[in-house]
């Protein structure tokens, strides 16, 4: 039988493109969203992709997902989106916790649902972002959930590692998506501002002046289904375009 893949937030813009790029290499992809319609749109494309709507943010998720699973599992691929509801200082606690619920509470969920499936050599990867390492003034669900997967990725690596089953963290800069230029436009109305000048100050954040690519985290996703990212257990891959400069280990910045 044909390995699986799960993709949650598959019904957004770089869902699509992480299930199409799973689908190319031989994988059926399990795509789970809230949206059932935009779920059916995306099965349409392959017979390879299996639409599976529920909330994960809600344990019910679990057993409804767990249906879905006949056959092995090689790549869990967890993405979904979170509200960005201001900085630290507007922002209402309940929308904080609520992100907090979906990046983290659903990512164990849906490794719970795979976890009897989850083959020697599977992949759980979850997509991160720079403001959980590099927080920011306007978005503070995503920078503090984001900081929690970075943790929990590093705890599932210990978890699944004697199974040979390795956690990673992808953590893309701002990422040229429609969601971006909503951002932007809410930054620019507070601000004052142009949204053209906005985005051109994020682009200015980037050493090379861009934004990361919905295709290059695709491609770091199927990266991983290499055997040689093994080296990378619990490893955060940046995809920032150069905008981290920092050198955590010990705390300093170039």
């Amino acid at each position: 039988m044909s390995e699986t893949a799960v993709v949650v937030g598959a019904s957004g813009a770089m869902g699509q493109v992480i299930a199409s790029k799973l689908v190319s290499r031989g994988l059926r992809v399990v795509a789970v969203a809230r949206t059932e319609g935009a779920l059916h749109a995306l099965a349409e494309t392959s017979d390879r992709i299996i639409p599976c709507a529920c909330d994960i943010s809600s344990d019910d998720a679990i057993e409804h997902l767990r249906e879905k699973l006949t056959g092995p599992v090689r790549m869990i691929v967890h993405g979904p989106g979170v509200a960005t509801a201001g900085g630290v200082s507007a922002a209402p606690p309940a929308a904080v916790v609520d992100a907090v619920n979906i990046k983290v509470g659903g990512l164990l969920r849906v490794v719970r649902a795979a976890d009897t499936r989850l083959v020697e050599g599977a992949r759980i990867v979850a997509i991160g972002g720079l403001y959980g390492l590099e927080p920011n003034a306007y978005a503070a669900t995503a920078g503090v959930c984001n900081a929690a997967v970075a943790n929990v990725v590093r705890q599932l690596s210990l978890a699944y590692g004697a199974r040979r089953i390795t956690a990673h963290l992808l953590s893309p800069g701002p990422v040229d998506t429609e969601r971006l230029h909503r951002i932007a436009s809410g930054v620019a109305t507070r601000d004052k501002l142009t949204v053209e000048s906005v985005l051109e100050k994020m682009r200015s954040e980037s050493p090379i002046g861009a934004f990361t690519t919905i295709g290059q985290v695709a491609w770091a996703v199927a990266l991983l289904l290499d055997p040689e990212a093994d080296a990378l257990a619990g490893s955060t891959l940046f995809l920032d375009a150069g905008r981290r400069r920092g050198i955590s280990r010990f705390g300093l910045r170039h």
